[in-house]
């Protein structure tokens, strides 16, 4: 990235201000400094001075070009013996803009050759002061060079807070953009995998009964309709919104609201379903709404593919304390985890994953009276999202 990009001006664009500022204090006050220190300014050390000045147009578009004209002058000037004065106040604006804007490779060498040019004037000076030369004064090499190395360990210091502060934002940046990837992966994963479930499950009932019982297997079929229906809406949203980003229009989000639509979809493949969930004098928070229709909806999809044969599943949802309290029991055939999510386990780790995104808990395991049992407490309170997120780990494993 060159240059120009970096700082964000055009070549033509030039730091007027800055260069007058320092014309004018330089020429002002040039000729007071120089009578305290007893000496005289000549208008070839007033040229200088001017020139030291005005190389600081190009402070931001071109800072080595700046660094290069008023380090010349400044040091022509003192070798020239001239009193000390505002023309250093040019020099230390040319090194902090050098420090500040240039690729830290190149201000390193740019001000290692300023440092190594002052060193020169300061020999220069004591050669001359020991040829009967009045040299430029009193000053000392350890003055003269930190004039050099204060400002340009600044401006370093400040570049670096800058840059800093820029990777930060763009770690954010594309920690949001992965959050929002993984938030979409659980929700297509969630509306397909259910939806799978319950065509599948639907299909299985329409090929027994089709036979000795064709109203039977027309409302499988008509529940198969439905079902797909509804998940290919829900992918459709999902995947507009993974290609639109944040212009996609948003479609409401499934809450607890939703939860009689979703028993009775369940309870059409054959699987009967109790609903405990009676009406909250509280609102509750959107995200946790969601989180707990999305935790009930997989823990049955779940026990759809694995309980068996005439099981059968409850679901409970009250308020306790602060928190919400889901829990989805069956008594199905199911006894350990590796049973009821069998391979990658990616639904109950996606349950315990919505938990932990509005900082709740979710433990899933076999149930003391038999079946299986999944168990979240998800608080109303807010909580700092990504707190909640990297404290996952912390959830409750389960059995």
């Amino acid at each position: 990235m060159s240059q120009v990009e970096r700082t964000g001006r055009w070549p033509g664009r030039v730091d007027v201000p800055l260069a007058a500022v320092l014309l004018i204090i330089g020429l002002g006050g040039t000729h007071p400094a120089a009578r305290r220190q007893d000496l005289t300014v000549p208008p070839p050390g007033y040229l200088l001075v001017a020139i030291a000045a005005l190389g600081l147009l190009f402070w931001r578009v071109r800072p080595l070009w700046s660094l290069a004209i008023t380090t010349t002058a400044t040091m022509i000037y003192l070798v020239a013996g001239y009193a000390f004065g505002p023309i250093l106040f040019s020099q230390v604006a040319a090194i902090f803009g050098a420090a500040l804007w240039l690729p830290l490779r190149r201000a390193v060498i740019a001000i290692g050759a300023v440092v190594a040019a002052a060193l020169i004037v300061a020999g220069t000076d004591i050669a001359l002061r020991e040829a009967g030369w009045s040299g430029f004064g009193a000053t000392s090499v350890a003055a003269l060079l930190a004039w050099v190395i204060i400002p340009a360990a600044i401006g370093i210091a400040i570049r670096s807070r800058r840059e800093a502060t820029v990777e930060v934002r763009a770690a954010r940046a594309r920690r949001a953009v992965s959050e929002e990837r993984l938030r979409l992966a659980q929700e297509v994963h969630d509306v397909a995998g259910h939806g799978f479930a319950v065509i599948a499950m639907q299909a299985g009932v329409a090929l027994r009964v089709l036979d000795r019982d064709p109203d039977a297997a027309r409302a499988a079929l008509q529940g198969i309709r439905e079902a797909s229906r509804e998940a290919l809406s829900g992918l459709r949203a999902e995947v507009e919104a993974l290609r639109m980003g944040s212009d996609a229009p948003r479609r409401p989000r499934s809450g607890l609201v939703d939860l009689p639509a979703l028993a009775q979809r369940i309870r059409a493949t054959g699987l009967p379903v109790t609903l405990s969930t009676p009406e909250f004098t509280v609102e509750l928070p959107a995200d946790v709404d969601h989180a707990a229709y999305r935790i009930v909806q997989e823990a049955l999809t779940n026990v759809l593919r694995h309980a068996g044969p005439g099981a059968s599943a409850q679901v409970d949802v009250a308020i306790r304390g602060d928190a919400l309290r889901v829990t989805v029991r069956d008594d199905g055939r199911a006894r350990t985890v590796a049973e009821a999510a069998p391979g990658s386990g990616q639904g109950i780790e996606g349950m315990r994953h919505r938990a932990a995104s509005v900082g709740g808990t979710l433990s899933a395991g076999p149930a003391p009276e038999g079946g299986f049992l999944v168990q979240a407490s998800l608080p109303l309170a807010p909580v700092d999202r990504r707190a909640a997120t990297d404290g996952g780990s912390a959830v409750e494993s389960g059995a």
